[in-house]
């Protein structure tokens, strides 16, 4: 009788603890598709415009940021963004991997077996965000055909309607990142990274391309050519805060800072700038 008792305790608690594993890899599952609440504190990046949110990790709007910053640099419409940022959603979910289905690797999985370039040109997110965009721009009608069937002619993925999934969230960053929807891009950046004016300089000069900015100690003033390319700019800093220690920036009559615990707003400021000139501060 004991042994029996003892037999059926031991069941409850193997039941309790294989629920409690279930109940916590269903949270960090959902977790992990944005589909919860998130904690005070958490780190992240929401992007919205045309009344849509979406929610990326600090690493994947590091990279959103390049897909999208690429695409301005080469003078394509934020379309071009949109179908690139939903090809990596479903590919990677944003992230510069470094193995993937046979020789697969990178942003887009593209394999070095197939002629997109080597192994290690691959791992290199411009490159293999230049080398989509070649491929995207040579499809027919790719500007106004359905982006799930483009992004299917450009990848030939063994999924060809998984694309689709992601073409609201693709839509959504590329309109922010791209500068097409303005004060639309916000990161809480808890890292407390040490500023580094000359490496944004540098990064933001190999994603755009030529930039007509100055520096003043901790602070950078970038001359855009246009508002929309301003706004770029502006919300590119923001996704970037985490690399570069990133505490201010400032747009027109909007101004974004860093805070410790709560998604920051842009918030509207008296003193305002023009709106084709950014203010970037780091610690």
């Amino acid at each position: 009788m004991q042994s029996r008792t003892a037999g059926a305790l031991g069941c409850l608690v193997v039941a309790f603890v294989l629920l409690i594993a279930g109940g916590v890899g269903a949270f960090w599952w959902l977790r992990s598709r944005n589909l919860t609440e998130p904690v005070l504190g958490q780190q992240r990046c929401v992007a919205t415009a045309n009344n849509k949110s979406t929610v990326v990790d600090l690493d994947q709007a590091h990279f959103a940021s390049i897909i999208a910053g690429v695409s301005v640099r080469r003078g394509l419409p934020p379309r071009a963004a949109s179908i690139a940022l939903a090809t990596a959603y479903q590919e990677t979910g944003i992230r510069n991997l470094d193995y993937g289905d046979s020789d697969s690797v990178g942003l887009f999985q593209q394999r070095p077996s197939q002629g997109w370039g080597t192994r290690q040109q691959l791992m290199d997110p411009y490159y293999s965000t230049g080398k989509f965009y070649d491929a995207l721009v040579k499809i027919k009608n790719w500007e106004s055909d359905d982006i799930n069937d483009v992004a299917q002619k450009v990848q030939r993925s063994g999924h060809p309607e998984a694309y689709r999934d992601h073409e609201q969230d693709g839509r959504v960053l590329a309109s922010t990142l791209t500068g097409q929807s303005t004060a639309g891009f916000s990161c809480l950046d808890r890292s407390g990274t040490k500023g580094d004016v000359k490496g944004l300089r540098g990064a933001m000069q190999r994603t755009y391309g030529t930039i007509d900015d100055s520096a003043d100690g901790s602070v950078i003033t970038i001359r855009a050519r246009s508002e929309r390319r301003a706004w770029a700019y502006a919300h590119y800093a923001v996704a970037n805060a985490a690399s570069y220690g990133v505490t201010t920036v400032k747009i027109g009559n909007r101004s974004w800072q860093t805070q410790d615990f709560n998604l920051p707003d842009w918030q509207k400021s008296a003193a305002a700038l023009k709106s084709q000139r950014v203010e970037i501060t780091v610690r």
